[in-house]
């Protein structure tokens, strides 16, 4: 895979997680997402894998006027969706998963390539000395 295409995966997976987590909070249920994590058992010494549920954050919040706003983020950063615009406002949560299934299909497109590079540029600027 190229290195874009990469990176549009990674966002497309963080998309449907929202999405998920988004639906499941309409119908009032749970979402989870496994992960594996290593640890060392204490009595033996060795490494195993255990699979622990992953956090995961909500990308959208309530602004003073009660609507529902998201940000789509590449990492930590939140990606400029237009010129100086980093959220949508959307009226309900049943309206953020239209929304957020929109933005996915807009990534899978390659409409945001050059937002997700320049976000992916200054979170790998972050990392250098």
């Amino acid at each position: 895979l190229s290195a874009i295409q990469h990176r549009r995966n990674k966002l497309i997976h963080r998309l449907w997680e929202q999405i998920e987590l988004a639906k499941s909070q309409i119908e009032g249920t749970q979402f989870t997402v496994k992960k594996y994590r290593s640890i060392v058992d204490r009595e033996t010494g060795l490494k195993k894998q255990v699979e622990v549920p992953k956090r995961i954050r909500e990308w959208w919040f309530k602004n003073e006027l009660g609507k529902v706003c998201f940000c789509v983020k590449y990492g930590s950063r939140p990606l400029e969706l237009a010129k100086g615009k980093h959220s949508v406002e959307v009226g309900n949560p049943a309206e953020l998963v239209k929304a957020l299934e929109l933005v996915k299909g807009a990534v899978e497109a390659g409409e945001l390539d050059s937002q997700i590079e320049l976000a992916s540029g200054t979170l790998r600027a972050g990392f250098r000395k």
